[in-house]
């Protein structure tokens, strides 16, 4: 199989998340640049949780 091209230039992306960047470090780490704080509260706004979704209290047993 040939190996994918990967694509150059800058993603598409929400207005509010203009300047985002996330990358791994060579130890592991996480480096954003946007504090977790914020993009956990733009989720929430503009994300749809899948398993609230679906969930109606009842357990089935």
């Amino acid at each position: 199989m040939p190996k994918k091209i990967p694509k150059k230039g800058v993603p598409e992306a929400h207005e509010d998340l203009k300047g985002f960047d996330i990358r791994i470090n060579e130890f592991g780490q996480i480096i954003s640049t946007m504090p977790v704080d914020k993009l956990n509260k733009f989720l929430d706004q503009n994300v749809e949780d899948k398993k609230l979704k679906d969930h109606t209290g009842d357990s089935e047993e």
